[in-house]
């Protein structure tokens, strides 16, 4: 195990056997707390042993992300029992209801003379993608896409993390730069060393004027009048992969009936059965093809287009698409 996570856990162990140490000399005393504080020191002895996260049946490593969203886990999937499965799996679908909560409630959207809209298809049951529009009235329209590092239960975990301090960044009036600036701080002092988010994060403004800020995620397209498609080039570092650090923003103006695609790598990464990748430029030629069509309808195209490269392929990756186009005026 990364000796981040190793130091991460038992740190977390050594604070939970606090607690229940606690709890458990004041009486009468539910036999719960007493099991639970057997079981904290069962894994701290392990760890003393290093035997931890070694699955007791198989003697494989246990999956990481399972042991960070439960230190106490002792079996690998592959040999949980018939209960711990049934556990996990209702488990697993109220995290993937809760987080289908945290996405936008409409899947389309008309604010200020713009239209947005998203697909989001998750790997699995849950999903590390994150995206989100928020409508600031005066302050514009602010949308986000981002990927946190990892997968499974962990990364939405932290896709959580990131909706709650934007949620709260934005009413507060902060400029993106500030907004990125906290939030790579709050992000990279709250996670682990090897845990980051890639995101990028607008404003759009009633003028037709867009203020951008690219944290590491593959760079948004520009579907311009006449076919043309425009690259936003302006990245930087990923949140949360440096504690202090600055962001730049990039401003730009989308004209009637332009439109500006942002996306997940769970996109141009895609492979098809023989093996090829989707890859950024066939994204971008579909865009310079129907990047004249409405926002909803540019979606569906992309959409349409990436599942029949798929095929019958095995879904890798979560998959994010936002499209954000400037209304006829």
């Amino acid at each position: 195990m990364v000796p981040a996570i190793d130091t991460f856990l038992r740190d977390q162990l050594v604070e939970r056997r606090k607690k229940l140490e606690n709890a458990v000399g004041h009486a009468p005393v539910p036999e719960r707390l007493r099991v639970l504080l057997h079981e904290v020191d069962s894994a701290l002895a392990r760890m003393d042993e290093g035997a931890y996260g070694i699955c007791e049946t198989c003697h494989d490593p246990i999956e990481s992300d399972r042991l960070m969203a439960d230190p106490l886990v002792r079996f690998c999937l592959s040999h949980l029992s018939p209960a711990g499965r049934d556990a996990l799996e209702r488990d697993l679908q109220l995290a993937a209801r809760v987080q289908r909560e945290l996405l936008p409630k409409e899947h389309s959207l008309d604010r200020y003379g713009w239209q947005i809209c998203y697909y989001y298809e998750p790997a699995s049951v849950v999903s590390g993608d994150y995206c989100d529009v928020i409508d600031g009235r005066d302050a514009g329209l602010y949308f986000i896409v981002g990927d946190v590092s990892g997968k499974g239960v962990a990364a939405s975990m932290l896709m959580a993390h990131l909706h709650a301090m934007f949620r709260t960044l934005i009413p507060m009036g902060f400029s993106i730069k500030c907004m990125l600036e906290h939030a790579s701080r709050v992000f990279c002092e709250s996670t682990l060393p090897n845990q980051y988010a890639t995101l990028v994060c607008g404003r759009a403004l009633a003028d037709g004027r867009i203020e951008l800020a690219n944290a590491g995620h593959p760079l948004p397209l520009v579907a311009r009048t006449g076919g043309d498609v425009m690259v936003i080039e302006t990245s930087d570092f990923p949140i949360g992969m440096f504690c202090q650090g600055e962001f730049s923003v990039a401003e730009l103006r989308l004209e009637s009936e332009e439109s500006m695609v942002i996306y997940s790598d769970g996109v141009s990464d895609t492979m098809n059965p023989s093996g090829e990748e989707y890859g950024a430029e066939r994204l971008r030629k579909l865009i310079a093809t129907n990047g004249a069509n409405p926002a909803s309808a540019l979606l569906a195209a992309c959409r349409d287009d990436l599942n029949a490269f798929r095929s019958n392929g095995h879904k890798t990756d979560d998959v994010t698409l936002l499209v954000l186009a400037r209304k006829v005026q």
